[in-house]
């Protein structure tokens, strides 16, 4: 099976891109990116489902539940971050559990459930670092 040149350029691209802006984010970002590479994997895993494409419904499902996993659930400081983290880890547990039967029994509102529940953290994830609002005027002392 052969690709266009035109093709592995573009894939080329997008992995040297995708490297590059890993490699020179802060922790804030990187945060960012696992939410987004979450997102975009459960939205690849719906798509999956309804096309009833089983392998890359499996694929998209098992990296979502490795990027909460390994990614988001290892960055927890549950020593430090109080009851925000205790809550954020049996928030991304619960979101395991959901990912793996939506898996086992290709269930596209278990996936809807999960991207309900991330979605307003991703959102709020991105707020926090916005010199613009409210939060980040508060925090260094230049807001209201």
């Amino acid at each position: 099976m052969f690709t266009s040149v035109k093709a592995r350029a573009a894939s080329t691209y997008r992995r040297v891109a995708n490297e590059t802006s890993v490699q020179g984010a802060d922790p804030h970002h990187l945060v960012g990116l696992l939410f987004d590479a979450l997102l975009q994997s459960i939205a690849l895993a719906r798509g999956a489902i309804e096309r009833q494409d089983v392998q890359t419904k499996g694929q998209a499902i098992g990296k979502a539940a490795r990027i909460l996993e390994e990614g988001l659930k290892a960055a927890l400081n549950l020593r430090e971050g109080g009851a925000l983290a205790a809550n954020l880890q049996q928030l991304y547990d619960y979101c395991i559990l959901r990912l793996t039967q939506a898996n086992l029994r290709s269930d596209a509102l278990a996936l809807e459930e999960v991207a309900g529940l991330i979605e307003p953290l991703a959102q709020s994830w991105q707020q926090i670092k916005n010199p613009g609002n409210a939060y980040s005027q508060a925090a260094t002392g230049s807001g209201v």
